[in-house]
């Protein structure tokens, strides 16, 4: 198959949500995109036991269909002093309670591992332009290996923390570690994912990437996210929807369904 080359043209802008115009209580086969989606459903549903199906097979279903999923960048520092920056991929897969299991890469061991110590640690998104930097990271190095030699990437001071945070991420964050917590498979017993819990103590952002109003601008820090297999995507057009409370037609209807739901049974 012939992939063509990256576009660097391409750029996030704002569009219209799909169907503007929708009400309260309009079925989806109301819209011709509605009713072509659903005319998949014609081909019937594959249901999987967790319990009977293989635990690599449901992997690879979850980090399919569960997309997209944040990376970013997390740099420690280790008791000996050596430092450790590695592309963290979401695996929400981790999260969900199936029997999975698999060998934990030596970097993301390396990585849990400092953590744990008082050195602190930084999260650090990816753009674009750092992919291919970031994806050099995810090598199962030994633990004295430092990532940053052949990351191509700058190391940056932090406020507080020990551990390096990387120049060329928009936006990074200071972290001190919470709460560190065994995750245990309640059918299995298997325990082999961590739960770690941080409090953000700072956060540096490119002047360049903020709004007029403080916060980051979606078509500025070009970000990346994981798809299933070994494929990142990019963030695309995006469209705005007012939460139901902020639309004054809706207040009507949300009272009477709150009214029918607080209703003693019988009433």
């Amino acid at each position: 198959m012939s992939i063509p080359p990256f576009d660097s043209t391409a750029y996030s802008t704002y569009t219209q949500p799909p169907n503007p115009s929708w009400t309260y209580s309009q079925r989806i086969d109301t819209t011709p995109a509605g009713k072509a989606w659903l005319e998949g459903e014609s081909a019937g549903w594959k249901v999987y036991n967790t319990a009977e199906t293989d635990k690599t097979n449901i992997m690879k279903l979850l980090n399919s269909g569960i997309v997209p999923r944040p990376i970013a960048f997390v740099s420690t520092i280790s008791e000996e002093g050596v430092e450790n920056l590695v592309l963290f991929r979401s695996r929400t897969t981790r999260l969900l309670s199936h029997s999975h299991a698999t060998t934990t890469p030596g970097y993301l061991k390396d990585m849990t591992t400092n953590l744990k110590n008082s050195q602190g640690f930084t999260v650090n998104i990816i753009s674009e332009p750092l992919i291919e930097n970031a994806n050099a990271t995810a090598t199962d190095a030994p633990p004295d290996f430092d990532e940053w030699t052949i990351s191509g990437l700058t190391k940056e001071k932090n406020v507080q923390i020990e551990a390096s945070r990387v120049k060329e991420s928009a936006f990074s964050m200071e972290c001190e570690l919470y709460k560190s917590t065994d995750i245990t498979h309640p059918v299995t017993g298997e325990h082999d994912s961590k739960l770690i819990l941080a409090r953000v103590k700072y956060i540096h952002v490119r002047k360049d990437m903020l709004t007029d109003r403080g916060i980051i601008d979606l078509t500025k820090p070009n970000p990346v996210a994981r798809l299933g297999n070994i494929s990142y995507g990019r963030v695309g057009d995006a469209y705005r929807l007012a939460h139901p409370w902020a639309q004054e037609e809706v207040t009507p209807k949300r009272r009477e369904c709150r009214r029918q739901r607080l209703a003693p049974p019988g009433s």
